[in-house]
């Protein structure tokens, strides 16, 4: 069976919901899942407590000397760890790795002025798919590397986007983004059980998408490109995994 790859967001992470433990029964069930996360809302607290100002370009995180050696502990560590954690403790187990282990994630410098921000080139998903053989759940977390001579260069790199590359590469049935909304809206106010890509651009050009919707959708569209159907549902809700079917917004390649 091809796996499900689940995007939790920073806005579910931490809250009392039952994710984890949905995640973890999944897996017990013999559907083992891929989970990536970034963890920009925790980076940005500690950047603040070591008096590094956040700074942010087109809605990703300018990442220089200073932030980055931040960026990589709090993704990479503290934030990476606390999900395995949770997992292990609703009795599946977990592994965290980042894009730069096994060279699972190779990309470029996505522009100068964003410092060591990652735009993805290639994914190479063999770290995962062993993972996935022995039963374990792989935990990813959003850092790549830069393909260097004697060193490769760690990078920041976001976390949706790293979640459709990873799906796409691996031929995941499908990619569920868990977000602190409860799906599209159209100009009605209802929520969007489906939405068509045309319509979903034409909705973002009318204004009818808009604020932070805007980011979650162009998200889904990136999945799309890549040929994953991709999910937005309310991850704060409990059970929201295992009740997914009919829920949020779907939005097909």
């Amino acid at each position: 069976m091809a796996p499900l790859v689940i995007k939790i967001g920073g806005s579910t992470l931490g809250s009392a919901d039952s994710t984890f433990r949905d995640v973890a029964a999944m897996a017990l069930a013999g559907d083992v899942p891929v989970v990536v996360h970034g963890g920009g809302a925790e980076a940005s607290r500690w950047l603040e407590r070591m008096n590094i100002t956040s700074r942010f370009e087109r809605g990703l995180r300018v990442t220089d000397g200073d932030v980055l050696p931040v960026v990589v502990a709090v993704f990479a560590g503290l934030v990476n760890k606390r999900i395995v954690s949770a997992i292990n403790a609703a009795g599946a187990r977990a592994v965290g790795i980042s894009g730069a282990d096994g060279r699972l994630l190779e990309c470029r410098l996505a522009d100068e002025a964003l410092g060591f921000v990652g735009e993805p080139v290639a994914v190479h998903p063999e770290p995962v798919q062993a993972l996935l053989a022995g039963g374990m759940i792989p935990v990813i977390c959003s850092i790549g590397y830069v393909a260097g001579a004697e060193a490769d260069q760690l990078v920041n790199v976001n976390a949706d986007t790293v979640a459709g590359n990873i799906a796409a590469a691996l031929e995941a049935r499908g990619l569920v983004f868990l977000t602190d909304v409860d799906g599209v809206r159209g100009a009605d106010g209802a929520v969007i059980r489906e939405l068509e890509v045309i319509e979903a651009r034409r909705l973002i050009a009318s204004g009818v998408i808009s604020g932070g919707m805007i980011p979650k959708v162009e998200n889904c569209l990136h999945a799309a490109g890549l040929g994953v159907t991709s999910q937005i549902i309310d991850g704060r809700t409990a059970g929201a995994l295992t009740r997914r079917e009919g829920a949020g917004t779907l939005v097909r390649p």
